[in-house]
């Protein structure tokens, strides 16, 4: 992926050198431990109660940010700046209306967020009661060292998706779907849940076509990491990794196979109405 020398987003919040909102941290080790911080990292499920009998470590501290911290930190930037200009001109063509950019923390470690407390067991998120992307920017290597997904397309897949979250809260899908989740049983909300991520991935695609054609961003074998990304991290995948049989009624991500579909559908269409993931049981 060809980013190095673009612009870089003001949207950013870089908590990650103050120590703000530092606290109790997991420290991991082990094949299985991994395995479940990549679920709870994949399925927006804080795992740190499962951890119990680990080591920890408390209180605050400054934080130096190392090398790979600063590139990972430009990277955020530049890839958030090109959902900025992205979406900006979707919204303007295809609905007629401004769009307002999020937010996007930095932190590493532990932070807080209206929607709870951000740590390295929850991963990246979207909080919409804040309208900010939440990101541990060490994250990026239990991505390519632990789940498989290596490379910086893989990366600023993952971004995209966050922020597709927030697209999805500009046009009003998200509030409306979680309001219906809150009334809903545990296995229907996990229903719900899939068509919203497959939506928020089939829109990272329509993100990842038009940063192409607008930025000359992608380069040989990027489209191929977003996919094995999308792969690696589906619900099926992470659940075997781990050790498990999968089982459906708890997916909240979808499949491997049903990520990659939707990816690539907003790939080839690129057009945000081709998002539909409720109007269709063929997911």
């Amino acid at each position: 992926m060809r980013w190095k020398g673009r612009r870089r987003s003001a949207n950013i919040e870089d908590r990650r050198r103050s120590g703000k909102g530092k606290g109790k941290g997991v420290q991991l080790g082990g094949v299985g431990l991994l395995a479940m911080l990549a679920i709870g990292y994949f399925l927006g499920v804080n795992v740190t109660p499962l951890l119990e009998g680990r080591a920890v470590q408390t209180g605050t501290q400054t934080t130096e940010l190392t090398k790979a911290d600063k590139r990972a930190g430009d990277f955020v930037s530049v890839t958030l700046a090109d959902t900025e200009e992205v979406w900006a001109a979707i919204f303007r063509d295809e609905f007629g209306r401004a769009y307002n950019a999020p937010k996007l923390v930095l932190f590493k470690d532990v932070t807080q967020s209206p929607c709870g407390e951000a740590s390295g067991a929850t991963g990246p998120f979207y909080c919409p009661g804040d309208q900010k992307a939440y990101l541990d920017t060490s994250f990026f290597a239990t991505l390519s060292q632990n789940l498989g997904a290596r490379g910086d397309f893989a990366a600023a897949y993952v971004v995209a998706h966050e922020i597709a979250h927030h697209v999805q809260n500009e046009l009003g899908i998200l509030g409306k779907v979680n309001n219906i989740r809150a009334q809903s049983s545990e296995a229907e909300s996990n229903a719900l849940s899939v068509r919203i991520e497959l939506q928020a991935d089939c829109l990272s695609g329509v993100w990842a076509r038009h940063a192409d054609v607008r930025f000359d961003s992608l380069e040989r074998g990027d489209l191929g990491e977003a996919l094995n990304a999308a792969r690696q991290i589906g619900d099926d995948t992470l659940q075997r990794n781990a050790g498990q049989v999968p089982q459906p009624h708890t997916f909240s991500h979808g499949t491997s196979d049903q990520r990659k579909r939707w990816f690539r559908i907003g790939w080839n269409s690129g057009k945000a109405g081709a998002r539909d993931t409720f109007g269709t049981q063929n997911l």
